[in-house]
């Protein structure tokens, strides 16, 4: 009777032992599983002495624990330490794509000297009043310029055409009327407004050289590019606009000039198109002060 006690005890204590260690994994520590384990190998070491008592057989001493009875067969898990939101890592986030460059608004014009030097640029010329007075403030500094020429002045003041070429200068096609809108028309209408400056300009100046074309207002299209390219003349852009058609004033050219010139440049100015007393004040103090810092060439 005794010893059928004794069994239950021991089978009671056992499923204990069994619920607490599957308790005990369910938690999943190591160290609670050793000590559990540990507890469960000395409820059995006395429960073998306790049968051994009631049979009067007697008392041995249960061997030591193994290790796999100490930690029950299984591999200590690790785990990991709670977090609220861990969220996406930094080094797993997709890199963004670097933005594209917008497109070249002047279609690849030309907008340095492709040297140290610097090149002055004259606009909407010729023009009566100014352009003699620029071409001799040119003379007298030994500076050579290029001059960008409007069909209808052309056309009108021949003679201050050949005077340009005769000093040395070079000529740039400025479309026939200062035509802002010109890229918006077909390409026929396009052609046929470069090639006939082109031929007012030669018939002022037979033979003459017109390595270049400038947009009105830098208004580039790829037709006018296209257009001016196959009829001989690189598109001709800018690299300093200190925007002396707009009469800010003397001292507002010289300091915008100043300002922004750097080895390469070519300067936007103008001879033509309404009053440029400002240009020419302006000039008559840029042109020495640009001589002492860069060479000032025309664009061959």
């Amino acid at each position: 009777m005794a010893q059928r006690g004794t069994g239950r005890l021991a089978l009671t204590v056992g499923l204990l032992v069994l619920a607490v260690l599957i308790g005990g994994r369910m938690v999943g520590t190591w160290h609670n599983r050793q000590q559990l384990s540990n507890l469960a190998n000395a409820h059995r070491r006395a429960t073998a002495a306790h049968v051994a008592r009631a049979s009067t057989g007697p008392a041995t001493q249960a061997p030591p624990a193994t290790p796999s009875e100490t930690t029950d067969g299984a591999a200590p898990v690790a785990i990991p330490s709670p977090t609220s939101n861990p969220g996406p890592s930094r080094a797993a986030t997709k890199p963004r794509a670097p933005r594209a460059h917008p497109a070249d608004p002047t279609f690849g014009a030309r907008r340095t000297t492709g040297s140290s030097a610097v090149a002055l640029t004259f606009d909407d010329g010729p023009s009566p009043t100014w352009t003699p007075q620029v071409l001799s403030l040119l003379k007298q500094q030994g500076v050579k310029a290029t001059f960008c020429l409007v069909g209808v002045h052309v056309r009108d003041y021949p003679d201050l055409v050949a005077r340009i070429v005769r000093e040395g200068h070079t000529l740039c096609n400025h479309s026939w009327q200062h035509d802002l809108k010109l890229g918006q028309k077909t390409p026929d209408q396009i052609r046929a407004d470069l090639a006939r400056t082109n031929a007012a300009i030669r018939k002022a100046v037979p033979n003459a050289a017109i390595p270049y074309y400038r947009q009105p207002g830098g208004v580039w299209t790829a037709p006018i590019v296209s257009i001016a390219k196959q009829l001989g003349m690189m598109p001709l852009g800018w690299a300093v606009d200190p925007a002396d058609w707009s009469k800010p004033g003397k001292q507002a050219i010289i300091k915008r000039v100043k300002d922004h010139t750097h080895a390469g440049s070519i300067v936007l100015l103008h001879d033509g198109g309404g009053d440029r007393s400002q240009t020419l004040a302006a000039c008559r103090t840029l042109i020495p002060w640009l001589k002492q810092r860069y060479r000032l060439v025309p664009l061959r």
